[in-house]
């Protein structure tokens, strides 16, 4: 009789646990990140490329280093960034999945987040090749959080965040998978 009675707890726990607004797993945020590699003509037109894409501006990224041998001074603008948050950000990831063809490697998934690559800026729908601005590549890296995550960012009482409260990589998954997205 009490085998049962706990069983009977467990499936409501698990129903209860499944059911937590807490427990659901939102798109935090969407990175794309364009590594020009110089300054200059090349590294406006990204600008412009990366601007009409999103609609949304850019921020320049700097060279950490020195590197002779790439013609690249420490200080210098060499790429470009733009976060995308809402609607913007899931409607933009949608689309690059669709380059991808709906199909991520395990090894570019992580825990709450996952990256991949895009080759050409002409594969995503709408965009159309222009001869003035040439072709660009862009990473692609996707953020994912619970509720509750502003705990660690906010400036008063400030904490960290459970274990069981963190995204597992399984749980990455899942949540690609509810996309539509086949994990390899």
């Amino acid at each position: 009789m009490q085998a049962v009675q706990e069983e009977a707890q467990e499936k409501t726990e698990k129903s209860e646990k499944s059911e937590n607004p807490m427990r659901e797993i939102l798109l935090n945020k969407v990175v794309i990140n364009i590594g020009v590699g110089e300054s200059g003509e090349r590294h406006q037109k990204a600008y412009r490329m990366l601007e009409e894409l999103v609609n949304q501006k850019p921020a320049y990224t700097q060279a950490k280093k020195t590197i002779k041998n790439f013609g690249i001074r420490k200080g210098e603008t060499i790429g470009l960034k733009v976060t995308l948050r809402g609607e913007k950000a899931m409607k933009f990831l949608k689309d690059a999945l669709t380059v991808k063809e709906m199909r991520l490697s395990r090894k570019s998934i992580g825990e709450g987040a996952f990256s991949f690559g895009i080759s050409e800026h002409i594969d995503l729908p709408g965009v159309e090749y222009d001869p003035d601005i040439g072709i660009f590549g862009m990473d692609v890296n996707v953020s994912l959080k619970r509720r509750g995550y502003r705990v660690v960012k906010r400036r008063r009482c400030r904490s960290k965040i459970g274990k069981s409260h963190r995204i597992t990589r399984e749980e990455t998954i899942e949540w690609l998978r509810s996309l539509g997205v086949v994990v390899e």
